[in-house]
This record gives C-alpha cells, structure tokens and sequence, in this order.
C-alpha cells in the first residue's frame, strides 16, 4: 500500500498557495446573508496532505452547518512562513499542521488567537508546551525516524544499521537519503534528532561525517520517499530513507504477517501537529467549532488511517497492525522547546554550510 503523502511533504515556493477542491460532499458556495451575518464557510490552512474520511467530515459538516474549505501552502516549514506573512489578512480561519519544530515561531509572531477545546483531555494538553499559551491544540503525534528497506540488506548481505553512529561507517556509504530541514519538516525533525543526540558541540562534525559517507539530500518528503528510497517499491536505489516510525505498517505483504520496511527507532525524534484559531478569522466561531471537530472521538479515530499518525488522544482504538509494525520509539531524542525557538534560524543556516555548501 502506497503511503499518502502526510506532513511530510513538499517544499512549496514562499508564494505559492493553492487552493484545493472543496474537501465536502454537500453544500454549494456559501456567501454572507443579507443581514451580514457569518458565512457558512470554514477555511483550514493546512499542510499539503491533510486528509479526513469523507463521511467523518461530511457528519462534521451536517452537524455544525459549516462547509469546510482548505487552502495548502505546502509542508509545515511553508506553512508557517505563509501564516506569518499573511498575518495582516489570514489565508483563513484555522490552521492544522503546525508541529512542534516550528510552533515556537508562530505562536511568537501573533499568528494565532487564545483558544483550545473546553473539554480538552489533559493528556491531551500535555501534548502542548505551556510557553504556547493555549492557542495551540494537539492533533497527533508521529515519531519521525530513519526506515530501511529490509529486503536489500538481506539481498546483499550487510547488516542493517541501528543506530545514528552507523549511518556514518564505511560499509552504508551512498545508501542514505535525509530531507533538507530547511524546506522539510521531517528533515527538521531530524535535525533537532542529531542535537538532541550529539548536543550543541557535536552534530555539525556528526553531519559532516554524513555528508562525507555519500549522503544524499532531498527537498521533500515525497522525494526522498518515493524517488530515492528503494523500500518504497518506486524504482529507488537508497535502502535507508528518512520517513516516520508509522511507515512499515503501510507496506506489509497481503498475509498481514511482514512488512518489506522497518524503522530505526533509536533514531527519532517525536513531532506533534497542532491545531489552532487564525488572528483576523473571518468566521471565528466556525473555526472554534472546527478545532473542535480535529479532537473529537470521530475525527481523532479517523487520524490513522488517513495521515498515519498517531492520534492525540490516547485512547482511540489504533489498527491492529500498529503494535507490530508501527510503535512509537521507546526514548526518542528531545531539544527543549526554547532551544529550538532559540536556535532554529541558526541551526539550519549551520547545517546549510554543513551539508549542501
């Protein structure tokens, strides 16, 4: 099964916003009444690949009266640079995807008003630092983490790597591909993985040794995935791709009983997607209904299958298969949240001069 291209995704040029189809079955195009009272529209500002059952959003839909609209400006890096510049006349009313790599940012440049669901579990909550201020609402949480084309390192016979250490020795020399973290979430993600391992001293000389050992870097999600990652079944020739911990679960063998990929699990860092009311919303009260419909029972069940992502709430009923093939790691590596507010800029433009020169 092809995974669908989730938050992880492409870098779309800073001025570029495209408007997707209308993401409901029903309802035409809503105008403001006579009496100016609020449009029946609701417009998300998502992430490329944001996706809900159509029947999940089409109850949300009945239910509320709203028709729900997305504009996507790319992945979350794009996102939030778009929200940023758009501050002054918002692309809509909510945003989804904004994930804890770049939360900090958002939250910082007034972006987002103060709101999240009343009855909003605390474990929930928890999923949301305190410096965000309420304005910020967990969605799901992912493990973003090295994956490995399983069947190549048995048709060659080398031992797969488990470790960030491995990727830099000799014997996995040009098998790796990483995104860029300046156009990528993921490849954030990552990233912030290496200094959470190696701290402020050490992940610049762990980069350079990457770059040395023939790695290569992509700008998407998309392309390191599905262009170079030979796991993917698209014509790759990298047995060892940057991806999440949820990927193996979408390619096991129709018997259920293996999957053609694994994830290093000693290699993650864990992300968070948030969800929160856009400053100058123009239906402010349907974008509150809005984040509420993302953390409901409906829609955080729903989160699985359709972004392959872990839910928020912990206890929604994961697929069967994800105990085996796509667990969470047990200790993923961490950056304090004000670190990476404060670093972020620097860390990339370090890299930058690391890595691609």
């Amino acid at each position: 099964m092809k995974l669908t291209t989730t938050a992880r995704t492409t870098a779309a040029t800073a001025g570029v916003v495209a408007l997707l189809p209308l993401l409901a079955a029903c309802g035409g195009t809503p105008t403001d009444d006579a009496s100016g009272a609020a449009s029946s529209t609701v417009t998300l500002v998502t992430h490329d690949s944001f996706a809900v059952s159509d029947d999940v959003l089409a109850a949300f839909e009945k239910e509320s009266g709203l028709t729900v609209e997305q504009v996507a400006p790319g992945d979350a890096g794009t996102l939030v640079n778009q929200l940023v510049l758009t501050k002054d006349a918002p692309l809509g009313d909510v945003v989804f995807g904004v994930d804890n790599t770049y939360a900090s940012r958002a939250v910082d440049a007034g972006v987002l008003e103060e709101y999240q669901p009343a009855d909003l579990a605390p474990e929930v909550a928890a999923y949301a630092p305190d410096d965000l201020a309420g304005t910020l609402t967990p969605v799901d949480v992912g493990d973003v983490c090295m994956n490995l084309d399983d069947g190549w390192f048995e048709k060659h016979g080398v031992t797969p790597p488990t470790t960030l250490e491995d990727l830099a020795k000799p014997e996995y020399a040009d098998l790796t591909v990483v995104t860029n973290p300046a156009t990528s979430s993921p490849g954030l993600a990552f990233l912030l993985a290496t200094i959470g391992a190696f701290g402020a001293d050490g992940w610049e000389a762990y980069w350079a040794d990457l770059r040395d050992n023939g790695l290569k870097v992509a700008e998407s999600w998309e392309d390191a995935y599905y262009v170079d990652f030979s796991g993917a079944g698209e014509g790759g020739q990298r047995p060892i791709a940057l991806s999440y911990a949820t990927s193996p679960a979408f390619t096991v063998s129709d018997d259920g009983k293996t999957s053609a990929t694994s994830a290093m699990l000693d290699t993650c860092f864990r992300q968070v997607e948030y969800a929160g009311v856009l400053a100058g919303a123009e239906n402010p009260e349907g974008a509150e209904k809005l984040v509420d419909f993302l953390t409901s029972a409906e829609f955080q069940a729903d989160v699985p299958g359709q972004m392959y992502m872990y839910p928020a709430d912990p206890g929604v009923e994961l697929p069967a298969d994800w105990q085996q093939f796509a667990p969470l790691a047990d200790e993923p590596f961490d950056v304090a949240p004000a670190d990476v507010a404060a670093h972020r800029d620097e860390w990339i433009e370090q890299w930058t001069a690391t890595v691609v020169g």
